[in-house]
């Protein structure tokens, strides 16, 4: 396995030798790391990459190759063969079908499903129940439909029903310099401001200056005043990805408007619920992780926590251990969005989504019921009300 890897980065123009491969094989040998695909990725990346420019390169070919190893548990670790999972031909479902076809029974009992399949599956299979396939009704695979399942080798989302998914994606940063239509939401979010004067004495006083070389016969009295400035602290947690590329644009004009607005502004992304890692440039968000720990001791509670997203999810993602869509959390995410909450009281959410829509999402209602109904839509009206909130 190792040696067609090797192969792959010389076969795409990466400045790999065979010293830097035996290197790998004796590191790997005398059970430097342990058998993480982390651990093993980190690794490789120290002995056969010598030129960070060669970075971004490296990370989409170990992608590429070792794609859905990453997220499975160390006595999992199978290869599941291309041809098992290649789409061939497009099987649509009725609404009737769906109704009919019924869910195994929760993460835990999919989990266990799943390595059991690993043990014994021997061959491809497409359109049925049970097996890893394609177009069927089992919970695992591609191109089907279960309304409970472990999404494999399907690059996009289609039903939007699976709880976790195998492979790894990649999502686009949102922009923050999109001016169109953010106008109002500057309009909306400038009520935040909490203007002050802070810092050392800058900017000249005019009216004291004048009553003071009054006071002194007419000689000259400069009077100095700090710099007035917006000492609002923002937090903002970004979710992308997934149903929230439905609302790629509108999510793009309020980023714009808030790092407009407030200079003291920091963000970071996640994917459908918040974790023990989070992230700041989508691109390199497989190895350039920061702590979620890490951010509840950087910033103060002065700091105001806005969230955005659409809730939308398997509940288990927040319910959960090891219910998140994309990897095997220690920590259920209610967990974690509990920390946040405790850390800075100040916080609401704004959710991009229809307000109809929410009553139709168990996620929704979870997420709602945690923010204590400071759950807000990602309208002007909307916006102006968590303003208030936050106020």
């Amino acid at each position: 396995m190792f040696l067609d890897f090797f192969l792959l980065l010389k076969h795409n123009g990466l400045p790999v030798s065979l010293t830097e491969y035996l290197t790998l094989l004796e590191a790997l040998q005398k059970r430097v790391i342990d058998k993480s695909i982390d651990d093993f990725y980190y690794l490789c990346r120290l002995t056969l990459i010598k030129d960070e420019k060669n970075l971004d390169a490296f990370d989409g070919l170990f992608g590429l190759y070792f794609k859905g190893v990453e997220y499975i548990t160390d006595e999992m670790i199978h290869d599941i063969p291309a041809d098992w999972l290649t789409q061939n031909g497009e099987r649509l479902f009725s609404p009737e079908e769906m109704q009919k076809i019924e869910a195994m029974g929760g993460l835990e009992n999919l989990l266990k499903r799943i390595e059991e399949l690993f043990k014994e599956q021997k061959e491809r299979h497409q359109g049925g129940n049970k097996w890893i396939g394609t177009g069927g009704t089992s919970p695992f695979g591609a191109y089907g439909y279960n309304p409970e399942g472990i999404r494999i080798g399907q690059h996009e989302s289609r039903h939007r029903k699976a709880i976790k998914v195998w492979d790894k994606r990649q999502f686009e940063n949102l922009k923050d310099d999109v001016e169109l239509g953010t106008r109002n939401m500057k309009m909306a979010l400038k009520r935040l401001r909490k203007i002050s004067r802070a810092g050392n004495e800058e900017e000249l006083n005019l009216e004291q200056t004048v009553r003071k070389t009054s006071e002194n016969a007419g000689m000259l009295s400069l009077q100095m005043q700090p710099i007035k400035k917006n000492n609002v602290k923002i937090l903002l947690l970004l979710d992308i990805g997934g149903s929230m590329d439905d609302h790629i644009e509108l999510c793009s004009q309020l980023f714009s408007a808030a790092k407009y607005e407030f200079k003291h502004l920091d963000f970071y992304y996640f994917h459908n619920c918040v974790y023990e890692m989070l992230w700041k440039d989508s691109s390199r968000r497989w190895g350039e992780f920061v702590s979620t720990y890490d951010v509840l001791h950087k910033y103060n509670s002065d700091y105001k926590l806005i969230f955005v997203g659409d809730a939308a999810m398997s509940p288990y993602e927040i319910m959960y251990k090891f219910g998140a869509v994309e990897h095997y959390n220690e920590e259920p995410g209610i967990v974690w969005l509990e920390r946040l909450q405790q850390k800075f009281p100040d916080m609401v959410w704004l959710n991009p989504a229809p307000v109809a829509d929410w009553k139709t999402t168990h996620s929704t209602q979870i997420i709602q019921e945690y923010t204590k109904n400071r759950m807000f839509p990602l309208t002007i009206a909307g916006i102006t009300d968590a303003v208030e909130a936050l106020k």
